[in-house]
């Protein structure tokens, strides 16, 4: 087992891509690695005429993974937008991987980035040696991928500067970089492309200007229709991550999972599953990612302090401290919800006496 940490996707399922290589006949856009039907093969999962099976990486409805690899296949850049934890940087990664094999031209947007992790950076001591040169100029992964055909990956776009985004209008619209010190311009090779990811939720930090919003093509990915498929998504997730911290999933995982989903589903959506009941919604997102992260911590305790079997005393915490992220008023909505929900439900009383406890 390699000591990496984590491994970029088109190591991971290196097998799974070789597999719909070798039986890929489709047409293929230019300097694409897989046709477009083999790219949503990889994305939906299936199996190959070999008897390959090709694992799900994106549980939802197939239509926004075609419309999401149709857009890439055209000049026009890709927007993946949605809450915290819809898998939009699960999804930006996979498409790289599987449309030109290399996931890792990533730019991690935040309010600290400025024009030259966009554009290209400068080696400063051969700058001053040689003055601006090509042998100088230290690219960046937007620079890379317009210099070799494949896909940048942009996360978290509107946490960015406005002045910063705007940068990439004239690569995005003229499929050019200009680089005045050189009095030249890197322009893109053919199969190049942008895609960023962008959280509805924050569209106050630094909303897109329309200038740059007209350049991209939006795919919305929303949360999880119902608790079944949510269900699905967390185990599938859990049991990954479990695998790869050589933390055994116990045979009751599935059980406590759904338990966990039914309470972040309730407070998430401000009312009871059976409609019943009104609730209030506490501030944070309770999205998917933070069920896969509630599970895992749970899991970790499970192994290390408990009996191996996922109890509500191993998630109790964990979960505690999804829920409650303004100590105030959301400890005042979870300590509403178990009184007035989880208190009356048997299968949820050990939750009910450890989660008052953790508060």
């Amino acid at each position: 087992m390699s000591n990496i940490v984590r491994q970029p996707a088109e190591v991971i399922y290196q097998a799974e891509l070789d597999a719909l290589k070798a039986e890929d006949t489709g047409t293929k856009p230019f300097n694409w690695s897989l046709s477009p039907k083999a790219v949503v093969k990889y994305m939906m999962g299936g199996v190959t005429a070999d008897g390959v099976e090709i694992s799900a990486k994106y549980i939802g409805k197939r239509r926004l993974i075609e419309t999401a690899v149709a857009t890439l296949a055209t000049d026009r850049a890709l927007l993946l937008l949605g809450v915290p934890g819809t898998a939009k940087s699960w999804v930006s990664e996979h498409l790289a991987a599987a449309i030109c094999g290399v996931s890792t031209q990533i730019i991690q947007c935040t309010a600290g980035t400025d024009e030259n992790q966009i554009r290209y950076g400068w080696n400063y001591a051969q700058l001053l040696a040689k003055g601006p040169s090509k042998e100088a100029l230290v690219p960046t992964p937007l620079y890379r991928a317009m210099e070799n055909g494949t896909l940048c990956r942009l996360e978290e776009l509107t946490r960015m500067g406005s002045d910063v985004q705007d940068t990439l209008i004239t690569v995005l619209s003229e499929n050019m970089l200009p680089v005045p010190e050189l009095n030249d311009a890197i322009y893109a090779q053919r199969g190049f492309n942008v895609i960023a990811t962008a959280n509805n939720r924050d569209k106050g930090v630094n909303e897109l200007s329309s200038a740059l919003k007209r350049r991209f093509n939006v795919v919305v990915l929303p949360l999880p229709d119902d608790i079944n498929e949510e269900v699905s998504i967390i185990v599938k997730r859990v049991a990954e991550m479990g695998s790869k911290l050589e933390l055994p999933l116990p045979q009751n995982a599935n059980e406590e999972i759904e338990k966990v989903v039914t309470i972040f589903r309730e407070l998430r959506g401000g009312e009871t599953l059976d409609g019943k009941m009104t609730l209030k919604s506490p501030t944070g997102n309770l999205s998917t990612a933070e069920a896969i992260a509630v599970m895992v911590g749970g899991l970790s305790q499970a192994n290390w302090f408990g009996e191996g079997a996922l109890t509500a005393e191993d998630i109790g915490s964990n979960l505690v401290g999804a829920i409650v992220k303004d100590p105030v008023q959301d400890k005042a909505v979870l300590e509403e919800y178990l009184e007035t929900v989880l208190k009356k439900r048997k299968a949820y009383s050990e939750y009910y006496h450890i989660m008052n406890e953790v508060l």
